[in-house]
């Protein structure tokens, strides 16, 4: 079954077996319409797993220990399947855990054979005829993979021999096993405190009188769902944690890129197992290793956790908790029900059409008209990057709002936040060319400023213009060049009418500046539909100098029609029209 889900933790839904791909927003208009949902095939690395995990090493140890072998970039364009006699080992919420990590790595999703542990998660949620219904399917060979099948690369992970990991900080692929952990902090030099997130080890530690650092760091837990909250409450798992000094919170997942979690882009954020990190909290320390290291109690006495129990599922099931928190299931459609937008709203702004690149003033005809390089932009800027924790995310409803934060650009100070009309942000994108730091040229006007109030410039002087950017880049203008893209902002790209192009040499990265003029050529042959058609991009210089270099593209014939019209609404609109 695919599950399409408007969200990066929608392959969590792996954990159950089921191939669940996270989406923009735009392409949840195409299932709302009944337009047909286009992917570009993915390649898929199989992760064979063997051995039992054992001692302190959990399910996030195994999915951390892979980001540190893939890279953020790693699973980019593919779909990651386990399989192998580990898979069997491992609980219903293990898998899940695994699975949302994919994200981080770039995967499409996470996928795993069904499972006897998937039937009991199933049963003890509620589910019953669901887990009936997969039995079913499972014994008719569904719901595997088919014997023999080929990948099209293989990781071996032996999970006997897999110890705890930490990742980070600032990104989730920086991969350090807990044995070296102490070390590599100090050699980097920072400061041996953490900031944090389990019941056998609250137990232990109030059987040994000892509670949370907390005058150094909070202890904060953060629950996945209101039912994991509810179901943690009623097993006294919460008063457990309070009475050894956590501090339950909402639910939420969280992240370590930077800015993710407190809008400081200073702010080093680690990931490992809630094991790992419920263990620190009682030392303090970054470099403690409960597998070794000992906490000395008031007593003066020596105390050493003993690697924590726990059951895969509550013994009396799970409770749901607060259901007003959960929609209908099959809520009827209110096509009566009318929009109502108050016009001084700050918050909510009524979308007008987007207008297509391809008008009558367009002397170009199907080529896109001439565009000013805005900037060169270097480094990565991940969904996490453009959309950081902070005040903006208020004004995702209101486009000329979120555009004072010209998105793919933007780290926010949450601190400096008080009643502004707008928050007060810092933007850290460094131009490549100098690596000043938000920072763009006006090469008509002979200045420079900010990048927001060059780019307003352009946008005055109706100046149509690009971005040249870096690798693993999402959000735009008219076109963005790119060594690569991450897949779901190349398809809000695409959706937005902007047409996303990958340098087919990434040196040619480093021959583009602020100012020159970018034409396509070749782009009338491939709307056309003509077979083979490559689209080159012409590179007019400042100093006259003009030269072209080769690009390919993803776009299908669908999406082209989309590019043509604007955007895809326009398109899916003149449709239904």
């Amino acid at each position: 079954m695919l599950m399409l889900g408007t969200d990066s933790h929608t392959p969590n839904a792996g954990g159950l077996g089921m191939l669940a791909i996270g989406v923009g927003g735009a392409d949840a208009v195409d299932a709302m319409t009944g337009t047909p949902w286009e992917l570009k095939a993915p390649q898929v690395t199989g992760i064979h797993l063997s051995g039992h995990l054992s001692g302190w090493a959990t399910p996030k140890d195994l999915i951390l220990h892979l980001a540190g072998k893939l890279t953020v970039r790693g699973g980019t364009g593919r779909i990651l399947e386990y399989f192998g006699p580990g898979v069997f080992n491992q609980s219903c919420t293990g898998l899940a855990t695994i699975a949302n990590m994919g994200a981080e790595v770039g995967a499409t999703t996470s996928t795993f054979p069904y499972t006897p542990r998937m039937n009991a998660y199933l049963k003890a949620t509620g589910r019953g005829p669901v887990a009936a219904a997969a039995d079913e399917a499972a014994a008719r060979g569904f719901l595997s993979a088919d014997p023999g099948v080929e990948y099209d690369q293989v990781i071996e992970i032996n999970l006997s021999e897999l110890e705890p990991t930490i990742n980070g900080p600032f990104t989730p692929d920086l991969a350090t096993p807990i044995s070296k952990f102490g070390t590599f902090i100090k050699e980097q030099g920072w400061k041996d405190e953490f900031s944090t997130r389990v019941a056998d080890l609250a137990r232990q530690a109030k059987v040994a009188g000892i509670v949370a650092k907390q005058n150094q760091v909070p202890f904060l837990c953060t629950p996945g769902s209101e039912q994991i909250r509810a179901t943690m409450e009623r097993d006294g798992v919460t008063p457990a944690l309070e009475e050894v000094g956590a501090t339950v919170l909402a639910n939420a997942f969280n992240r370590n890129f930077k800015s993710r979690n407190d809008g400081n882009r200073l702010t080093m954020n680690f990931l490992a197992s809630p094991t790992i990190v419920t263990a620190m909290t009682f030392s303090g320390k970054l470099s403690f290793n409960p597998l070794t290291d000992s906490l000395t109690l008031p007593s003066g006495e020596a105390f050493k956790f003993s690697p924590p129990t726990g059951q895969d599922l509550p013994s009396t099931g799970f409770t749901a908790g607060e259901t007003s928190y959960y929609p209908q299931p099959t809520p009827e459609p209110q096509p009566n029900v009318q929009v109502v937008i108050k016009p001084d709203s700050q918050r909510l702004e009524i979308l007008e059409p987007f207008t297509s690149h391809f008008g009558p003033s367009n002397e170009r005809g199907l080529e896109l008209p001439s565009l000013k390089v805005l900037m060169r932009v270097r480094g990565k800027c991940t969904t996490d990057h453009i959309s950081a924790a902070g005040p903006w995310l208020k004004y995702k409803g209101h486009l000329t709002n979120i555009s004072e934060n010209l998105c793919m650009f933007i780290q926010l100070d949450v601190v400096t936040f008080t009643y502004l009309p707008l928050p007060t942000i810092v933007i850290t994108a460094v131009n490549d060319e100098g690596g000043d730091v938000n920072k763009a040229f006006d090469r008509d006007q002979n200045t420079s400023g900010t990048i927001p109030e060059v780019a307003k410039a352009f946008k005055a002087r109706q100046q149509p213009w690009a971005l040249v950017v870096d690798e693993n880049y999402g959000e735009g203008c008219a076109l963005i060049l790119a060594r690569s893209f991450a897949r779901i902002h190349e398809t809000n790209l695409k959706k937005q009418g902007v047409l996303p192009l990958w340098f087919a040499d990434k040196a040619d990265y480093d021959r583009i500046g602020s100012g020159d003029v970018l034409e396509t050529i070749g782009l009338a042959e491939t709307i056309r539909g003509a077979p083979n058609a490559s689209i080159k991009v012409k590179v007019n210089k400042l100093n006259g100098e003009v030269f072209e270099v080769s690009t390919k593209h993803t776009m299908s014939s669908d999406q082209l029609k989309w590019l043509m019209a604007g955007s895809a609404l326009n398109h899916i609109r003149s449709q239904m029209a």
